[in-house]
């Protein structure tokens, strides 16, 4: 039995306001950043896992994934299901950190990544990517890994146990589909909101010819901008094909009601964050005045009990997990089943840096596991910060490779962690 000896946190950012690329109507100009943890044991075994962030307030997020060491250190190192359901409510349970939140904000997130480099540590252990991993763990135990507590109420552990019980049959068949075809994409590259419309207009063309579903712009800065962006699009996709749009929180309920209509004449498949994310009943209302144009949420969606109460009000049509924002693996387990629960679709919010390596793992175990199925799904892609991992996300002919190497793709170059380790580092030290 292997311990761990150490828990290494590292404060890694990238400057990619200089280009501004992520730029949005209500974060203008972020770098793409991650507090960034290593699980060390006694046998050389190592565990990664980071929390996103966009810049500063990164040195507040890695002390909170440091405060959480003494729960580690000396710790056997988790291999399945038992410890790793303990692990989470270890980190969880500290009264005095979970005060904090509870179970949200930057705390949370530091739960969120030691949990989530805890299940890398244990899926390279296995020889597994961490999808596969969760496939082949029994519905019993993906059971025991779930927090059930504030959930009964909609979903109690023998109906969750039903559900995977169903989703066994074809779930075979289901893997070497995956491995063989992929899993769909859309792209968000070119709708930046800082972008030039030459710019998006290019880029748009690009993701039509790599074989992308969707792609998706951010709203929200001007009306009129907008709408001019909208249209462009539009007339370079042509009238079938989807284009969702990200308001990124920026609205009250009313001006998203009114921003809506305004873009209703080109057709948007989704509007995605369209006001405050702990606003239930401000989704709902969003929700009944703008359908058939679907409501989309989940980046900034603190904890299961928020993604109770949004599926629960029938305030989303499409429910966007992030695999740095909650309680790691733990808690979207949860949160998948509560949206297979409900019939809604899981279309992962991804990009930042390491997001899309994460959340991929994430999206291909609901669909052999859980949902069974890809209808209405998709994968957000952004295609920057890749080339900074060593098992990087690869999305060819508009679909997600199937990861194969072991672990959770969270692994960072030691060179990009030289490079970009701040304040020090050298892209952060040298004129750029």
């Amino acid at each position: 039995m292997s311990l761990i000896t150490s828990v290494d946190v590292l404060d890694v950012r990238f400057p990619t306001s200089r280009e501004l690329d992520g730029s949005d109507a209500m974060n203008p100009d972020p770098d793409y950043s991650a507090a960034y943890v290593v699980l060390s044991t006694d046998d050389g075994a190592r565990g990664y896992g980071f929390a996103f962030t966009i810049g500063r307030g990164n040195d507040v997020q890695a002390a909170a994934i440091q405060a959480l060491s003494p729960h580690l250190i000396g710790q056997p190192a988790p291999t399945g299901a038992a410890e790793l359901g303990a692990l989470s409510q270890r980190l969880i349970g500290d009264s005095q950190l979970r005060w904090l939140g509870p179970e949200k904000g930057v705390v949370h997130m530091a739960v969120g990544a030691v949990v989530n480099a805890a299940w890398d540590l244990a899926a390279r252990a296995a020889g597994l990517p961490l999808w596969r991993f969760l496939a082949e763990l029994t519905p019993e135990e993906i059971v025991s890994l779930v927090d059930f507590r504030y959930l009964r109420d909609v979903l109690t552990p023998p109906q969750a146990l039903l559900m995977l019980k169903k989703a066994e049959q074809g779930k075979a068949e289901r893997i070497e589909k995956l491995l063989a075809e992929g899993y769909p994409a859309y792209t968000t590259s070119p709708g930046w909101l800082g972008y030039s419309d030459e710019k998006l207009t290019r880029l748009t063309r690009e993701a039509l010819t790599d074989g992308f579903g969707m792609i998706k712009l951010k709203v929200g800065g001007n009306l009129e901008d907008d709408v001019r962006r909208m249209k462009l699009a539009r007339e370079v996709v042509g009238p079938d094909y989807p284009i969702a749009v990200d308001a990124n929180q920026r609205w009250d309920v009313g001006d998203a009601v009114t921003w809506m209509q305004a873009l209703a004449p080109y057709d948007p498949y989704w509007i995605e964050e369209p006001t405050s994310p702990d606003d239930v009943l401000g989704h709902q209302a969003i929700a009944r005045a703008v359908r058939p144009i679907k409501v989309a949420t989940g980046e900034h969606v603190h904890n299961r009990v928020m993604f109770k109460q949004l599926l629960a009000a029938d305030a989303i049509d499409v429910l966007q997990l992030d695999a740095a924002r909650v309680g790691g693996v733990n808690e979207n387990l949860a949160i998948l089943l509560l949206a297979a629960k409900f019939g809604v679709p899981v279309c992962p919010h991804a990009g930042g840096v390491g997001l899309c390596e994460l959340v991929q793992h994430l999206a291909m175990f609901d669909y052999v596991a859980v949902s069974g199925t890809q209808e209405g799904r998709m994968i957000e892609w952004v295609d920057h910060l890749h080339e900074h991992f060593v098992d990087p996300a690869t999305v060819r002919d508009g679909r997600y490779r199937t990861p194969t190497a072991p672990g959770f793709s969270a692994e960072m170059k030691p060179a990009t962690l030289h490079g970009f380790r701040y304040p020090d580092g050298p892209e952060w030290t040298e004129t750029p």
